[in-house]
């Protein structure tokens, strides 16, 4: 089963946490001092907030998956939505390790599609930052955390620049 999955960049980490818990009625199920994360189940969403230094609103969209099989089985799929799609296998990011497609809406908005394979104890690794075809933003823009990564998309609205 998929769950939907929500991105959102903050000004104020500690205020936001305070706001989203008490809109969902529930405390975070991650909560570290730049990231929140929130796995509701009605609805069933997977509902995170930062404060990277990213712009403030929507970061990424998503769909999070629960097997690596629905994980592939959806690649044909996210292939024909976006032929740019990048691929991430085992990447370090909001501290979680995740296999990951990446794709771009003809907008330019980033939709991540992953299955999370377990927890790390940082926001990213660094040395997990390139997509399997490098070609990758990444949503943190200090190289020494760069691990998570939005497709790039070019002025021909082509992704990962050419």
């Amino acid at each position: 089963m998929k769950r939907f999955h929500v991105h959102v960049s903050v000004n104020d980490i500690q205020q936001s946490v305070r706001f989203y818990s008490t809109l969902f009625g529930v405390q975070p199920a991650v909560n570290e001092v730049d990231y929140a994360k929130w796995m509701l189940d009605d609805p069933r969403v997977n509902f995170a907030i930062s404060q990277r230094g990213e712009a403030v609103g929507i970061n990424h969209l998503g769909l999070q998956v629960d097997s690596d099989s629905e994980l592939h089985g959806m690649k044909q799929q996210l292939q024909d939505a976006d032929a740019n799609m990048v691929q991430q296998t085992g990447t370090s990011c909001c501290y979680s390790k995740s296999d990951k497609y990446w794709v771009s809406d003809p907008s330019g908005i980033a939709w991540e599609t992953f299955h999370t394979l377990g927890s790390v104890p940082v926001f990213s690794n660094e040395h997990s930052m390139k997509a399997d075809n490098g070609c990758c933003i990444p949503v943190k823009q200090e190289a020494e955390d760069a691990s998570c990564c939005i497709p790039t998309k070019s002025a021909e609205g082509q992704a990962c620049c050419g």
